[in-house]
């Protein structure tokens, strides 16, 4: 019965990361638009960096700690060539967030040169990551 609990906290946890991943570059599309300084490009920052700190840090953390929990639970699925697929996908999702946490940063400071098709593009990489994590742990392909 812990189990399953504790795999419920890891998939609550996992929506609310992926809710961020997946709201933040839109901010940012929007952001390139206001100019520096101004009232708009002002109120982004505050939730630009309110998404990160309050949402998505920890969320983040909750689904690292809660699917750690249920390897420690379940250890022979470290055997399973899906599962390390899985993990090498975890892995580019959490270089996904360090960096949209970097691109927080320039845009805090008025110090963003890269444009709005940039943050669109970027917007795309944590979806097919999803895709490719609920593919490995649902289907199992090896």
């Amino acid at each position: 019965m812990l189990y399953l609990w504790i795999k419920a906290l890891h998939v609550i946890s996992i929506i609310a990361w992926m809710a961020g991943l997946l709201y933040l570059p839109r901010l940012f599309v929007y952001h390139t638009q206001a100019a520096p300084g101004s009232e708009a490009s002002e109120t982004f920052k505050v939730m630009e960096r309110r998404l990160l700190r309050a949402i998505m840090d920890p969320a983040m953390t909750a689904a690292y700690v809660f699917g750690i929990t249920m390897l420690v639970l379940e250890p022979a699925w470290m055997k399973q060539g899906w599962l390390h697929a899985k993990l090498l996908f975890v892995l580019l999702l959490t270089a996904s967030h360090i960096l949209m946490g970097r691109w927080q940063k320039d845009f805090a400071l008025d110090r963003n040169t890269r444009p709005q098709r940039f943050y669109r593009i970027v917007n795309e990489v944590p979806t097919l990551l999803m895709m490719g994590i609920v593919v490995f742990v649902i289907v199992k392909p090896f």
